[in-house]
C-alpha cells in the first residue's frame, strides 16, 4: 500500500481537512485537563472532585456524538463540521471573559464537549472518499487529529503561567479560527453521501450484536487514551511532584505515542486484520497498567505509560478498520455511537483513578483496575472474532478482519 494509491482513490484536501479539523477540536476538548492544575488552584477541588471535573467534556462529548453522528447522516459531514466548530467557540469566549464561579466551569466542562463530538463529522468525511482496502489508512491519518492534545497538555500550562488560564480560553479562539476558514474553503462532502433515512430507521441499529461490541473495544482504546490525557497531569503533580509545567511535558510525551501511532495502527489493521491486532494491543496495555499500579520511579512510569498509550492509540486505529467494513452505509451514525462510547470510557477512566485514589490512599488501585478491563475486552474480542470471519463477506475484495 503506497500513499500515492490514497492520493488517486479519494480527495486529499477534504482528508487534510478532517485531520485539522479534528486535530484543534481534539485540543479544545482536553483544555479542562491540561489547565486543571490551575483551575483547581481557584476552587480548591478534592482529588474525586478533580477527576469528576476534567472528565466532564469527555462524558459531555459522547453525548454529542450521538447528536452530530445523525447530523452527519442526514446534512453531511461539511455541515456538521461547521455547525459544531461555531458552537465550540461558544464555551471559549465564556472562560475567557468570565468563568469565575464553579457552575460556570461545569458548564465550560460540558460545552467543550461539543469540539470533541468533531469525532462523529470528521471521520464519515474521511471514510466515505476512500474504498475499503483504504479504510483503516485513511481513518487512521484523520483519527490522527487527536494530535491536537500535544497542543493542549504542551503549550496550555506554558500559556497558562503568562496569561491565566483565562488567557488560553481566548488564544485558543485563534487557531479554531483558522481551521474555520480553511475547513470551509477547501472540505467537500463525499459522492458517496447516502440519503437521509427517517430517524427511527437509526436507532435499529442498536439490535446489531457487532454495534455492541465496537462500544465495548472503544471504550476501552479511546477511553483509555483520552481519559489518561485528561488525568496525568493531576497524577505527575500528585505523585511525583513535579511542577505543572513540567508535568504538560510529560503528559505531551506520553500523548504523542497515542496520537503518532494511530494511524500506524489503522495501516497495521490493513494488513493483518484489526481483530488479530487489537488481541496483542490488549495485553501490552493491561501489562503497561499492572507495571504503572507499582509506582515505579518516574523515569519507568514514563515509559510505561509511553508504550500503553502507544496501544492505546494503534487500537483506536484498528477498532475504525473494522467498522467501516460492517456498517458503511451508516458510518456516520454509527461513528457516533461508538464515538460517544469511546467518550464514556474516557468520563469513567478519570473518575475511577480519583475515586480510588482518595478512597484507597493511592493510584495503585486504579491503574490495576484499568489492567482487567482491558483484560476483560480482550475477552469480548476473542467471542466476537470468530463470528466477524464468518460473516463478514468482502466480496471481490481481500481486506482482512
Amino acid at each position: 500500500m503506497k500513499l500515492s494509491e490514497l492520493r488517486r482513490s479519494g480527495h486529499p484536501p477534504t482528508l487534510l481537512s478532517a485531520f485539522l479539523y479534528f486535530d484543534v477540536s481534539f485540543m479544545i476538548w482536553v483544555l479542562m485537563g491540561a489547565l486543571g492544575v490551575y483551575i483547581f488552584q481557584d476552587f480548591g477541588l478534592s482529588p474525586a472532585e478533580k477527576g469528576f471535573l476534567v472528565a466532564i467534556p469527555v462524558l459531555s462529548g459522547s453525548l454529542f456524538r450521538i447528536l452530530l453522528g445523525i447530523l452527519t447522516d442526514r446534512i453531511g459531514s461539511r455541515k456538521t463540521a461547521i455547525g459544531g466548530m461555531l458552537v465550540s467557540m461558544i464555551p471559549l469566549f465564556w472562560g475567557w471573559l468570565a468563568g469565575t464561579s464553579l457552575s460556570e466551569i461545569y458548564a465550560i466542562a460540558i460545552l467543550l464537549g461539543v469540539a470533541g463530538a468533531s469525532f462523529a463529522a470528521a471521520l464519515p468525511m474521511a471514510s466515505r472518499w476512500y474504498p475499503p482496502h483504504l479504510q483503516g489508512l485513511a481513518m487512521g491519518i484523520a483519527g490522527a487529529g487527536n494530535s491536537g492534545t500535544l497542543f493542549a497538555t504542551l503549550f496550555g500550562p506554558r500559556l497558562a503561567e503568562h496569561f491565566g488560564w483565562h488567557g488560553v480560553m481566548g488564544i485558543a479562539l485563534i487557531p479554531l479560527s483558522l481551521v474555520f476558514i480553511t475547513f470551509a474553503l477547501l472540505a467537500k462532502d463525499a459522492p458517496s453521501q447516502p440519503k437521509p433515512q427517517p430517524l427511527v430507521s437509526y436507532f435499529t441499529l442498536f439490535k446489531q450484536r457487532d454495534i455492541w461490541y465496537f462500544c465495548l473495544l472503544y471504550s476501552v482504546t479511546f477511553g483509555g487514551f483520552v481519559g489518561l490525557t485528561s488525568f496525568l497531569s493531576i497524577f505527575f503533580v500528585d505523585q511525583y511532584g513535579l511542577q505543572k509545567v513540567q508535568a504538560g511535558d510529560f503528559v505531551t510525551l506520553c500523548v504523542a505515542a497515542g496520537s503518532f501511532f494511530r494511524p500506524v495502527g489503522g495501516w497495521i489493521a490493513d494488513r493483518i486484520g484489526g481483530s488479530r491486532l487489537l488481541s496483542i494491543l490488549f495485553i501490552f496495555v493491561a501489562l503497561c497498567m499492572v507495571g504503572i499500579s507499582l509506582l515505579p520511579p518516574i523515569s519507568l512510569v514514563t515509559s510505561l505509560l509511553f508504550i500503553g498509550m502507544m496501544c492505546l492509540g494503534m487500537g483506536n486505529g484498528a477498532v475504525f478498520q473494522l467498522v467501516p467494513q460492517r456498517f458503511q452505509k451508516e458510518i456516520g451514525m454509527v461513528t457516533g455511537i461508538i464515538g460517544a462510547a469511546g467518550g464514556v470510557g474516557g468520563f469513567f477512566l478519570p473518575t475511577i483513578l480519583g475515586m480510588l485514589k482518595q478512597s484507597t490512599g493511592t493510584y495503585a488501585s486504579g491503574f490495576m483496575t484499568f489492567a482487567v478491563i482491558a483484560i476483560a475486552a480482550l475477552a469480548a474480542l476473542m467471542m466476537a472474532q470468530s463470528a466477524w470471519r464468518r460473516t463478514w463477506v468482502q466480496e471481490g475484495d481481500s481486506v482482512k478482519v
